[in-house]
């Protein structure tokens, strides 16, 4: 189990950033109605972007660090590792929105094989129960995809090439601009049905683009690119981690530019933009992902600070992702009729929910966590011990 010491403070900022991003947009739309946190709550949809970024480098680091050292991914335990890391907490929660649905929010549900098999955003209708696991089934779909191609890349060039591991670079990236490409032409293409609704509430817009693995996957790539330049260009990242204060300008400067201009994916006359429906979500995560790689670089020294609370906030973001929605909604019905002020409201709302996040890491998170490095411990199958990069070729 990771410490809080040995924790990349400039991840954990980011991470904090994400969940208290996401908070200030669910307190506007099922709490206050109202933007209580101004621009931040209109823009707080986002922090789901900067988490798929973050997912994307953090998944993809662990396993091309194991690619560069001559290993090749094994499924069972990469599968069985990320599912004692998801799945404890993910069927508390959803236990809980079964058997209290009155309390969780009394809205209707999706079929219950739909989040058990991680399908549940696919045509999403919102308003349903537990909606924001939507985010959850694509990062498990990304999950289930990922070290597939990576096991099966190597398999193909062992047929070629017996005894020999091949990982080449050029195929890699070719393939992530592929991806990001059918993103933004899947967006395109769906803008023109859902574009312009006639209704003007989004015509299915939200179930077939915002919702949709299509239309969402591709903001995992950059944070996956972060990770290829780490592992597989070295004189690239070291010049890189030699400017980590350039970096965190750059990243500041584009994601300030890409919230800012939020607002231009829905006009109230018009219904959703084209450009910030087709290329906006790619731009944000690429934003996102300089911030990341900025993260990363001992020279940065803003991200490199490590403020009080962030790397605990980080911890527990997961279980409060989950749980904060409906503990919010159910706290705000106990309180309407006690006459509590707005501002009390919410500070009785954050302080429980950082809290139910801590107290689910504490008694869920921490303990499969442990279960799980004792029984699987690596996400690569056989010996683990590293071995010399030249071991493994990595062509260009």
């Amino acid at each position: 189990m990771t410490t809080s010491t040995s924790r990349n403070p400039g991840l954990d900022t980011l991470r904090a950033c994400a969940i208290a991003l996401v908070f200030t947009y669910h307190y506007e739309v099922f709490v206050s109605h109202a933007a209580t946190f101004g621009w931040l709550s209109d823009i707080g949809w986002t922090g789901v972007d900067l988490f798929f970024v973050l997912s994307g480098y953090l998944i993809a680091n662990q396993l091309f660090a194991g690619i560069a050292r001559g290993q090749v991914a094994s499924l069972p335990p990469f599968y069985a590792r990320r599912a004692f890391r998801t799945l404890p907490v993910f069927w508390l929660v959803l236990a809980a929105f079964a058997l209290f649905p009155a309390a969780m929010g009394g809205r209707p549900p999706p079929p219950w094989w739909r989040f058990l098999t991680f399908t549940q955003n696919i045509g999403l209708q919102p308003g349903t129960a537990f909606s924001h696991a939507w985010s959850l089934c694509v990062e498990e779909q990304f999950y289930l995809v990922l070290p597939a191609v990576l096991a099966l890349g190597p398999w193909l060039a062992s047929v070629r090439q017996p005894g020999r591991v091949t990982f080449r670079r050029a195929h890699g990236w070719a393939l992530m601009g592929t991806l990001v490409a059918v993103g933004i032409g899947a967006r395109w293409l769906l803008w023109r049905k859902y574009g312009t609704p006639t209704d003007g509430h989004g015509d299915g817009y939200m179930s077939w683009v915002y919702f949709d693995t299509l239309c969402r996957f591709d903001e995992f790539i950059p944070g996956v690119a972060v990770a290829m330049l780490k592992n597989f260009h070295r004189p690239t990242w070291d010049r890189l981690m030699a400017r980590g204060g350039l970096l965190t300008a750059i990243g500041a400067a584009a994601v300030a530019t890409m919230l800012a201009s939020a607002e231009l994916f829905y006009d109230n006359d018009r219904g959703w933009g084209f450009f910030m429906t087709a290329f906006g979500y790619s731009l944000i995560a690429l934003a996102f992902a300089v911030l990341v790689a900025a993260a990363l670089s001992p020279t940065a020294r803003v991200l490199r600070w490590r403020i009080p609370g962030v790397d605990k906030l980080a911890l527990w973001s997961y279980s409060t992702y989950l749980s904060h929605k409906p503990l919010a909604y159910f706290i705000a019905q106990q309180l309407k009729p006690l006459g509590v002020s707005d501002g009390a409201r919410l500070a009785i709302i954050a302080v429980a929910c950082i809290a139910m996040g801590g107290l689910l890491y504490k008694l869920v998170e921490a303990p499969f966590m442990a279960l799980r490095d004792r029984l699987v411990a690596s996400n690569f199958g056989g010996d683990v011990r590293p071995a010399p990069l030249s071991t493994a070729a990595v062509s260009p």
